[in-house]
């Protein structure tokens, strides 16, 4: 090694307590971001609160033990393969291992070591989460278009019209807090913390995979372009760490499926049968269509209308994003979060939920902001506030299906 190696590599060394700093700094970057996201998220959740207690509901029940809320609370208190909660359908035995356990082993771990409560805990740890994926939103946002895109790109992601779900007891907040910090770990040359927030995030959520995938893309375009810079390319890490992100990154997803494929005895399918209880599996937008069609044909209730809305925004936010060329795992992330979302059977109203954590479809609408004018910044960002925080009262106190 020569003695310039050397000098450069003990350059490049953290000095002890840089990364205290880094982080200190960063975090006072993002601040105002954070503050505005806090602000949103307080005023939905006192709204909410003020009207549970005119219905005669407690506030912390409504947030934390709603819908799939119990599945995950159920999981945490009493492991796999307990009854379905509160007889809630379908009552299958396998039924809760359709729902992924890092959320319910860290809420499990909070309640263990702090004398919170699994309901409490469940609150605490997803609201941490969304505050940490605002922060990451913030990161993605100001490295590619600056502070202000950034702290819009927040913003929105807060005023989305399901961004309720950021204050419940989800796993929304917990994939997009992974996701956002594994895409920066990817734009900022750092594919080893990529490839393990990517494994975490496949043990979050099933479209969790997304974000292996936008890892194991960015290895094959650098190993692609390897063959010509040589093992070491010109800038950036070397290939190897790459190669490992690869390898690391779907780790968490396919540990979890094969787990789920031998804990019930039907091998590498048994996940997939799991899913099939709950009338999930991907038949490339079939049902998705199906849907739409029968919007046009019969009445349905408002959250069907919203979600074909919802849906039809997210198609041309996408195409937005490709004609603005972004950076190769945002692209492939939010891809591949649409086509899950799209290409998926279920719960039709449900696949705005599925959407959260696609922020980068965010992109096209918080640059446009960054560059408005102050009059634009206020109707707009006013008008999403009250159709986000109202529709979002509408779902928790009111809408006749679950969210």
């Amino acid at each position: 090694m020569s003695a310039e190696t050397v000098d450069t590599a003990a350059a490049a060394a953290p000095r002890p307590g840089s990364v205290r700093v880094h982080v200190r700094a960063a975090l006072h970057r993002a601040a105002p971001a954070l503050a505005l996201f806090l602000a949103v998220r307080l005023t939905g959740a006192g709204c909410t609160a003020l009207w549970a207690w005119h219905t005669g509901r407690h506030p912390r029940n409504l947030l934390g033990a709603t819908w799939d809320s119990n599945w995950y609370l159920g999981v945490a208190r009493h492991g796999y393969g307990s009854p379905a909660p509160h007889h809630m359908w379908p009552p299958d035995p396998h039924a809760d291992l359709a729902f992924f356990p890092l959320y319910p082993g860290l809420i499990r771990g909070v309640s263990t070591v702090l004398p919170v409560g699994a309901l409490n805990a469940g609150l605490l740890l997803a609201w941490s989460a969304a505050a940490v994926a605002a922060w990451g939103i913030f990161a993605v946002g100001a490295h590619l278009h600056g502070r202000r895109a950034g702290a819009f790109l927040v913003v929105l992601w807060a005023l989305l019209p399901h961004a309720v779900v950021e204050s419940l007891s989800y796993t929304e907040p917990l994939l997009t807090a992974l996701a956002a910090w594994a895409l920066y770990a990817l734009l900022t040359d750092r594919p080893l913390w990529a490839g393990a927030l990517a494994a975490l995030a496949g043990l979050a959520r099933p479209n969790g995979l997304a974000v292996a995938a936008a890892v194991v893309a960015v290895a094959a375009v650098r190993t692609w372009r390897g063959g010509r810079d040589g093992p070491v390319p010109r800038q950036g890490r070397p290939l190897r760490h790459y190669w490992a992100a690869a390898v690391i990154a779907p780790s968490g997803w396919l540990g979890y499926v094969l787990w789920v494929g031998a804990r019930t005895g039907a091998g590498p399918r048994g996940y997939f049968q799991v899913q099939e209880i709950w009338g999930s599996r991907f038949d490339f937008g079939r049902d998705t269509l199906r849907s739409l069609k029968r919007l046009f044909l019969h009445d349905a209730p408002l959250v069907q209308y919203m979600a074909a809305a919802v849906l039809a925004v997210a198609l041309l936010l996408l195409v937005l994003l490709v004609l603005d060329r972004p950076p190769l795992p945002l692209l492939v992330y939010t891809a591949v979060l649409v086509a899950m979302a799209l290409g998926g059977t279920g719960y039709f109203p449900s696949k705005p939920r599925f959407l959260l954590p696609a922020f980068p479809l965010l992109f096209p609408a918080a640059v446009a902001l960054a560059r408005a004018r102050p009059r634009a910044v206020v109707l707009t960002t006013g008008s999403l506030a009250v159709l986000s925080l109202g529709y979002g009262l509408y779902l928790l106190t009111m809408a006749p299906e679950p969210l």
